[in-house]
């Protein structure tokens, strides 16, 4: 039995989520001590010590206990308690459920490094690299997997002259197309463009959540997803499973607010695509040194041509999300599959 340090909430705009997500792991971490600690919108550390159940309604939140991890590595493995009298509680391994910036990026990972702690998910280069779309689809890039055209623009670039991108957006890129933030996940700030007259709009949509956007021409296709779990060469790549968006696309009132989208897992494709699929997942995840688990999400055509999109290294875990589903689908159950990332994190 070991103590596991569950953190959640988070400062990120993807806080709501993370707090949906967090119920699935702390009921499916049986046979270990779960310590929840809630990180605020603004930054404060609350650690829990009541009901799980209760944490669903978030009404506990007043009641937790304010706390810190401390980078000490000399007394590694200590969440300080700041009551009325410091206490401090031991922390065998740390399962950050934070989606997007500061949990998702690398931060949350280089404290735990500092702190000498094992940790659930991707080290802080992994994390780093696929939270940055930009930096992220140059690496898929070089390991010459098709993907849709692209183009990045800094947000000084746009603001030093905006009727320049434009132009560009149009010769490079074209119409339809899609303007995301070049950091961000659960489709926070990204817009579908159909003509000129969207796409200032959508640009200062996405650089209110990054510096920097990636404008990508808009691919017909089948969005399909792909599972990781491991790491190096024994990481292995679940079922497909496939997204079939109510809107537009699959933004977040698609994900996560209309009930007439749906997920179909396993996906049903021909078998070879199925294993190019899985071949692209594992490639693009040791590429990037993964460890843990990620999410690659892709597109497939109406010739059945794959094209990534982009990987997510802290899935959801929500009711609805597409990770938990494709490895239950492939023969590992929920509580299963929570206790291998705890296992892989001390390996």
């Amino acid at each position: 039995m070991k103590n596991v340090l569950v953190l959640f909430g988070g400062c990120s705009p993807e806080h709501d989520i993370s707090k949906e997500s967090v119920n699935s792991v702390l009921n499916g971490l049986n046979g270990h001590t779960v310590i929840p600690v809630y990180i605020t919108r603004a930054g404060k550390w609350l650690m829990y010590d009541g009901k799980l159940d209760n944490i669903s309604s978030m009404n506990w939140e007043k009641f937790g206990t304010p706390a810190v991890l401390s980078p000490d590595r000399v007394n590694r493995g200590l969440l300080r308690i700041v009551s009325e009298k410091i206490k401090t509680v031991p922390v065998d391994v740390v399962f950050p459920v934070l989606h997007g910036q500061n949990g998702e990026d690398g931060t949350i990972q280089g404290l735990c490094e500092l702190a000498g702690i094992p940790y659930v998910g991707c080290n802080v280069a992994a994390s780093a690299v696929a939270m940055d779309k930009a930096i992220m689809k140059l690496v898929v890039k070089a390991l010459k997997i098709p993907q849709a055209d692209f183009l990045v623009l800094d947000g000084e670039e746009v603001n030093a002259d905006l009727s320049a991108a434009l132009k560009k957006i149009r010769y490079k890129i074209g119409y339809p197309c899609f303007v995301k933030p070049s950091t961000g996940g659960s489709s926070i700030g990204i817009s579908r463009v159909e003509n000129r007259n969207q796409l200032t709009e959508a640009i200062q949509n996405a650089l209110n959540y990054s510096a920097r956007i990636v404008v990508e021409k808009a691919v017909k296709g089948r969005e399909i997803e792909v599972g990781v779990l491991g790491f190096s060469q024994s990481a292995k790549a679940s079922v497909p499973g496939e997204v079939l968006a109510a809107g537009d696309f699959y933004d977040y009132e698609a994900k996560y607010e209309n009930p007439k989208s749906q997920t179909v897992v396993p996906a049903k494709l021909p078998k070879e695509t199925v294993k190019q699929l899985q071949d692209y997942a594992l490639e693009i995840f040791r590429a990037i040194g993964g460890k843990g688990l990620s999410r690659v999400d892709f597109f497939v055509d109406e010739n059945n041509r794959v094209l990534f999109n982009e990987v997510n290294t802290v899935p959801g875990f929500t009711p609805i999300s597409m990770y938990t589903k494709m490895w239950e689908a492939s023969g590992v159950p929920r509580q299963e599959l929570f206790l291998r990332l705890i296992e892989i994190a001390l390996a």
